[in-house]
């Protein structure tokens, strides 16, 4: 049975033409079994491309790459050529193809489908994050949070943890209310990540109401009153007072411009 040898040549991990090789091994009933496959990451000079393609003619190896720099293609094309070993190139002619549609030179760096992913999966994680630690429904979250929003009800603190997470903020939110003891990882945090939502009694009634009325309720229940709103927020006052944090006045703002100035005030703070 004869013994088949693949080299995977890569500037990068080389998991895209790891992957579509043994796809195409699969293919034949003895295909993974008599196909040995040979990873070569990171390749980043010409120096190690010689190496490999030596390496290939001993033992009479296909080279399959995922080159982005058309250099370190050509130089690889060349060298296979000289020593007649068969390669395969799976990017310069799909990368050839959407740059003469677009009328635009690709960038030749490695890795970026990678930190695409990186950058995906921690967007999806944070958005995780936000829904499994809203509306206070485990404090445990308030000490791994990138940011804790505090408020009363109806300021806003789900959307507005939503749109950070999708930042890839991971965003923990507590609503507060008089009868209920805050808890106590509110006061362990670092006061700088912590924001507190205030908005003004008329404004809040407003919006209480409104909700009451799409929920099919009364709007005169004690959720709505003036008196009861302003209770609720003279305890935000004392709570957010005791854990010093910065407070933002979300009365006339859309939750776009509250995410900006929390995101404006934690780049400043970082420069």
């Amino acid at each position: 049975m004869r013994k088949l040898t693949l080299f995977i040549v890569s500037d990068s991990v080389g998991e895209t033409a790891d992957l579509v090789a043994k796809a195409a091994a699969s293919q034949f009933r003895q295909g993974l079994e008599t196909v040995l496959i040979k990873r070569f990451s990171h390749v980043e000079d010409e120096s190690q491309l010689d190496e490999i393609v030596y390496l290939a003619k001993q033992q009479n190896a296909i080279i399959i790459y995922t080159l982005v720099k058309s250099e370190m293609c050509q130089k690889l094309k060349q060298e296979c050529q000289m020593k007649e070993i068969q390669c395969i190139d799976l990017l310069g002619p799909i990368i050839e193809r959407i740059g003469m549609e677009l009328g635009e030179k690709p960038l030749e760096e490695p890795g970026l489908v990678r930190k695409l992913d990186e950058d995906y999966f921690k967007k999806i994680e944070a958005i995780e994050f936000a829904v499994k630690y809203d509306d206070g429904r485990d404090p445990r979250g308030i000490l791994r949070a990138d940011i804790v929003l505090v408020g009363v009800s109806r300021t806003s603190k789900t959307p507005l943890s939503q749109y950070l997470a999708h930042k890839r903020y991971k965003v923990a939110n507590v609503p507060l209310v008089p009868e209920v003891e805050p808890p106590e990882e509110l006061y362990m945090i670092d006061p700088a990540k912590c924001y507190g939502l205030v908005i003004s009694p008329e404004k809040l009634n407003f919006i209480r109401r409104e909700r009451l009325i799409a929920l099919g309720l009364k709007d005169d229940a004690n959720y709505a009153r003036v008196e009861r709103i302003e209770a609720e927020i003279t305890h935000f006052n004392n709570v957010v007072s005791k854990i010093g944090c910065n407070v933002i006045d979300v009365t006339n703002r859309a939750v776009e411009e509250t995410a900006n100035v929390i995101l404006t005030e934690i780049t400043n703070r970082h420069s």
